[in-house]
């Protein structure tokens, strides 16, 4: 299911004309490792699934809400608008087309499903302040829709990286066809390792301290 932006109407959401408070709406790459994030099963599975699903190009936004089982329940799409990242106001279209597809979970004294977001985006697969803001939205949004708060993807022209796992793949990539499980088997390097100075080589550093 695909919907358009929607932006926060609150009045009480700061202006993002701070470059202070954006700066404290982000997380970096160490502290999104130390969130206890859990880790995918399957990746490629939920990647190729997302992508075949709503075929994303640069600057869309994929969140999806998985079971127990990592078995899709629902998911939306939506372009980001041309700003500065700004953790409140992504964490803010997070929640608004959470709240349009599935039900929150608010009750539950321990939440069984788990949000995840795959972003699509130019530029390689290093970690970028928009990733963090990114990030940050997608913590909070699950916090108050009663959700895990599960992996963030990035999705670019050189393949697909799930941040603070290490694992990633050449397919699908931004701007390819969709494909099937037949042709993500065939892939002939699985689980390519990112270097360049990528979220995960910073992670691992950190890790390291």
């Amino acid at each position: 299911m695909t919907f358009g932006f929607a932006p926060s109407q609150s009045p009480l959401s700061p202006s993002s004309a701070d470059p202070a408070s954006r700066l404290g709406r982000t997380l970096e790459p160490a502290e999104w490792a130390s969130a206890g994030i859990p880790l995918l099963r399957n990746p490629r599975e939920v990647v190729s699934g997302l992508h075949a699903r709503h075929q994303p190009t640069p600057a869309t936004a994929v969140v999806a809400v998985l079971d127990p089982e990592e078995r899709l329940t629902a998911s939306a799409s939506f372009v980001r608008r041309s700003s500065p990242a700004d953790g409140w106001e992504l964490r803010n279209a997070l929640l608004a087309h959470l709240r349009r597809v599935i039900p929150h979970d608010l009750r539950r004294r321990t939440p069984v499903r788990t949000a995840v977001l795959l972003y699509c985006r130019d530029g390689d697969e290093r970690w970028t302040e928009e990733d963090g803001a990114w990030m940050w939205g997608l913590r909070d949004a699950c916090t108050l829709h009663g959700l895990r708060c599960g992996a963030y993807i990035t999705l670019t022209r050189g393949g697909w990286q799930v941040l603070g796992e290490g694992r990633g793949g050449r397919r699908p990539y931004a701007g390819s066809r969709p494909f099937g499980l037949a042709d993500s088997l065939a892939e002939s390097d699985p689980t390519p390792q990112r270097t360049g100075g990528g979220a995960a080589d910073a992670l691992r550093r950190a890790a390291a301290r």
